[in-house]
This record gives C-alpha cells, structure tokens and sequence, in this order.
C-alpha cells in the first residue's frame, strides 16, 4: 500500500523553529518529524512514500532524496497552500489502489495498524482515526458524527456548534474516490479547498467510512509548545493515561 503524506505548510506558528526549514524537518527526540512519520509508515506496511512537498522543499528532498530505509520516495510539489484537499490531488496519478494519508506535523503512538486492518474489508471505502476531546475544543478540528456502528454520518471543519467531540487526528485510508470528490470540492469560507469537504462529498455519494477510537496518543504539532510535549511523552516523560484523565476531567 502506498502512503501519502502531507508536508507543504510553511508553519508559521511553529516560528522560530522554522523560520529557515520546513515544519516537517523541525526535529523532536533528535529527528525530524518527516523521520518519525515514515517510520510509521513503514512499519505499517508502506511499500511508496508519496511526499508533497511546498514551502522549502528542497530541504526535504535534499535530507531524504529518493528514497527512505529502502521504500522509494517520489515527490510532488504543491506551489500554493490552499488546503488539504489540493495538497491531495498533486498525487493522484501516482494512486490507483487504496492508500494510507498521514500528515506530516503529526507524531502518534497509537493504533494506527488497527485503520489500516479496516480498509483491508471489502465493506470499507475509508476509515479513519478518531480522538475524543474536551467540547470546548472540538471547534478547532475537523468533527466527525457517527452513528450506532461506528460508521461516519457527518464531517465538518471547524465549526461553531460541533456536532460531537469525535475528532479527525490526521491518519486516513482511502480508496482513489477520494479524489474525485477533492475535484469537485468548492472554496471554505477560509479560501481553503478542506478534506473535510471532500470526506462529506464521499458520505453523500453512499460511501461507508469507519471511525476507529484512537488508543494511545498523538501531538499535531502546531505550536512550539506541542513539539516540546511531544519530545516529553516519546521520552517517556509525560504519561498519556495521565493527560487523557486529564482531559476527561476538564470536559
């Protein structure tokens, strides 16, 4: 299965980690974050990472080159940040089967294997991993509504009135549909061309997609602070059962 992964974004809060390389090359626990998602992905069973790179790239290609612990590297480059659903579809003809999409800020620790199990059934057009936050959060991500099964009813980014506190973390499987419905995605009210867009367009056309809880942790980092906390948990210094009782706590 190939692997998609997403590494155009300048980072601008990330400032000043990466006001001279690319959020994906700002390390944590003494390696980029590129490195910590490829080998991920590997281990997941990646067979072609499909990098799409933007702001900065050369510092990417030229740290990576072709190739990654073996599995080739092939690049595409999307020259303006207009979402993630733009950032897609640079790779769609180098996809014709399912695909693993990961973005490239994230670090996880969790269940990651149990996603990719998932699109392996023939009943799965997508699946997904799915973290619980406080509500007073939601509002911040992509939400995702379910139904008695699991199954995703509804997606929305970033909304004032979330529909539930289920969010998008940032690891997917897909089918190639999935870029059909990232063409006929219009503009958000950000000017932006969103996933979440084209995830409901997938919904509406009578696809099934799987939500899959996530168990473990994961830090999307945003902000100098989350590259910092991430460090601390892969370093066995923070306790994730600990932060998630914390949470629960505070909803």
């Amino acid at each position: 299965m190939k692997a998609v992964v997403l590494a155009a974004g300048e980072g601008t809060r990330l400032r000043p980690l990466t006001e001279d390389k690319p959020k994906g090359m700002v390390e944590v626990a003494g390696k980029p974050i590129l490195t910590h998602c490829f080998e991920q992905l590997i281990e997941l069973g990646a067979d072609e990472l499909l990098v799409v790179v933007g702001y900065k790239k050369q510092a990417i290609i030229n740290h990576y080159e072709d190739e990654f612990d073996g599995v080739p590297i092939t690049y595409t480059h999307q020259r303006e940040q207009n979402g993630l659903a733009h950032a897609l579809l640079t790779v769609e003809e180098h996809v014709d089967d399912d695909f693993m999409l990961m973005l490239g800020d994230n670090i996880f620790e969790s269940n990651l294997q149990d996603v990719v199990n998932r699109q392996a059934e023939e009943r799965a057009d997508a699946a997904f991993l799915v973290e619980e936050v406080p509500w007073d959060e939601a509002g911040r991500y992509g939400v995702c509504d379910t139904n008695k099964y699991g199954e995703i009813t509804e997606v929305v980014e970033k909304p004032e009135d979330p529909p539930s506190n289920l969010v998008m973390t940032g690891f997917y499987t897909f089918t190639p549909a999935i870029f059909h419905a990232c063409h006929l995605v219009q503009p958000s009210n950000r000017g932006e061309y969103e996933i979440s867009d084209a995830i409901d367009l997938l919904l509406h056309s009578g696809r099934t997609i799987d939500a899959i809880r996530m168990d473990g942790w994961r830090n999307d980092i945003g902000y100098p602070e989350d590259r910092d906390q991430a460090e601390k948990r892969l370093q066995g210094e923070v306790d994730p059962e600990r932060s998630a009782e914390n949470i629960a706590a505070s909803e």
